[in-house]
C-alpha cells in the first residue's frame, strides 16, 4: 500500500489535549471487521465483549520525562534536547535528538537547569538530528537518575500540545494505572483508558490481564516519507515477553479464547517472534516490526487502539488489523461524529 492512501484531513478541534474527566469513560466505537458493522459505545464496555479465559494483554512501560531545555555553552543558545535512550549506565551515555541540530557539533557542552547544574558533552553524531551525550556527573547513579529526571517534561507529543505547556498534571494524565518498567518516551495511549474500576470489572468477568514490555520510542511519531511502505524502516524498541505472559497467551488461544492486543506496540510486540503454529515466544531484544495492509495475523484476535493522526505507522498498522476499507470507513465516521483523536482521545476497539 502507499503513504497516500491513509492521508485525510484531521481538524485541529478534533485532537484532544486533555483526556476526559473519566478515563474508561471515552467514546468507544467497536468495528466488526468480518461485516464492517459500527457501534457505539463508551471504553468501560469493553468488558461486554470479552468473557471468561479472554486475555487483555497489555503493555507495562513507563514514560520518562525526557524533554529537556538546555543552553549552549559560551553562545547560552536554546537548544531543545530529548532524551532517547540510555546507552551506558557507567559512563552516562544517552543517545538523544537535538534542536536545532546545526548548532550543535562534537565538543560542545550543553547545560541544563536555572542555575546549570548539569553539564554535558557532546560525544558522536549518530543520525542527522541525534546525538550522543556524556553527562558529566561524578555522584551515585541514583542520584545522577533524580537529578537529570528531576529537569525534565513528559513528552507529550507536539501535535497534540506545545512542550512549553506541559505541566505536573500532564505527568500523570500520560501514564498508565499499570505503567511498571521504566524506559518509554510516549505513553501506550489504549492503555491509558483503564481504570481500576475497570480491572474489577473484568476480574467479575474472569477476563485475564496479561503483561510485556515495550518501550515506545520516537519512531512513532516520526514522518513517514517514502510513498512506497514496504520502504518504510521503523526505529528499533525494547521489546521483553516472559516466558510466563508468552504461556499464559498460548494456552488461552489453545483454548478458544480471545486474545486483545491493547495499542499499536502490544500488536506490534506480539507479532515481532511467532511460532510456525502461530503463538508467541517469549522474548527479551529489540523489535523494529512494522505492520502495515495486507497482513496475517498470528496472535490477536482482537485489538483496541485510539484514534490516530493521517499518515501514521499506527493508523496502517490498525488498518493491517481491521481491512483497509473498513477502518479508513470508521475513521470518516469518527470524524462526522465528533470523536477525538490522539492519546487523550477515544477508542476503536475492533473485533
Amino acid at each position: 500500500m502507499k503513504l497516500s492512501q491513509f492521508n485525510f484531513v484531521l481538524p485541529k478541534e478534533k485532537i484532544s489535549s486533555k483526556p476526559p474527566r473519566w478515563r474508561d469513560e471515552a467514546k468507544m466505537m467497536v468495528l466488526h471487521r468480518d461485516t464492517g458493522e459500527i457501534e457505539h459505545r463508551i471504553f468501560k464496555d469493553i468488558v461486554d465483549y470479552f468473557g471468561k479465559g479472554d486475555v487483555f494483554v497489555l503493555n507495562d512501560t513507563k514514560v520518562f520525562p525526557a524533554s529537556l531545555d538546555g543552553k549552549k555553552e559560551k553562545t547560552g543558545a536554546t537548544i531543545d534536547v530529548f532524551l532517547l535512550r540510555e546507552l551506558n549506565r557507567e559512563q552516562r551515555l544517552w543517545d538523544v535528538i537535538v534542536d536545532p541540530a546545526r548548532k550543535i557539533r562534537i565538543g560542545n557542552k550543553l547545560y541544563f537547569g536555572d542555575d546549570d547544574s548539569m553539564v554535558a558533552e557532546v560525544i558522536d553524531n549518530t543520525t542527522s538530528r541525534g546525538r550522543t551525550l556524556r553527562f558529566l556527573y561524578d555522584g551515585p547513579y541514583e542520584e545522577f537518575k533524580e537529578a537529570l529526571f528531576s529537569l525534565g517534561k513528559t513528552p507529550v507529543p507536539i501535535w497534540v500540545k506545545n512542550p512549553k505547556d506541559v505541566n505536573e498534571e500532564d505527568a500523570e494524565n500520560f501514564q498508565t494505572i499499570y505503567a511498571k518498567h521504566e524506559g518509554a518516551v510516549s505513553a501506550p495511549a489504549a492503555g491509558l483508558h483503564f481504570s481500576r474500576e475497570l480491572f474489577n470489572m473484568m476480574i467479575l468477568k474472569d477476563i485475564d490481564k496479561a503483561f510485556l514490555t515495550m518501550h515506545m520510542g520516537i519512531g512513532h511519531f516520526r514522518q513517514v516519507d517514502v510513498e512506497d511502505l514496504s520502504k518504510h524502516k521503523m526505529d528499533s524498541e525494547r521489546l521483553i515477553i516472559s516466558p510466563e505472559t508468552a504461556n499464559q497467551i498460548n494456552m488461552a488461544k489453545r483454548a478458544g479464547k480471545r486474545v486483545l492486543a491493547v495499542g499499536v506496540t502490544v500488536m506490534r510486540g506480539l507479532e515481532t517472534d511467532v511460532t510456525t503454529n502461530d503463538e508467541v515466544n517469549p522474548y527479551d531484544g529489540w523489535s523494529n516490526k512494522f505492520i502495515f495492509p495486507p497482513y496475517r495475523f498470528a496472535v490477536p484476535n482482537a485489538i483496541v487502539s485510539n484514534f490516530h493522526r493521517p499518515g501514521s505507522t499506527m493508523l496502517m498498522s490498525v488498518a493491517a488489523f481491521g481491512g483497509y476499507e473498513n477502518v479508513m470507513k470508521a475513521y470518516k465516521v469518527a470524524l462526522e461524529q465528533d470523536y477525538l483523536f490522539g492519546p487523550d482521545g477515544d477508542a476503536l476497539l475492533i473485533i
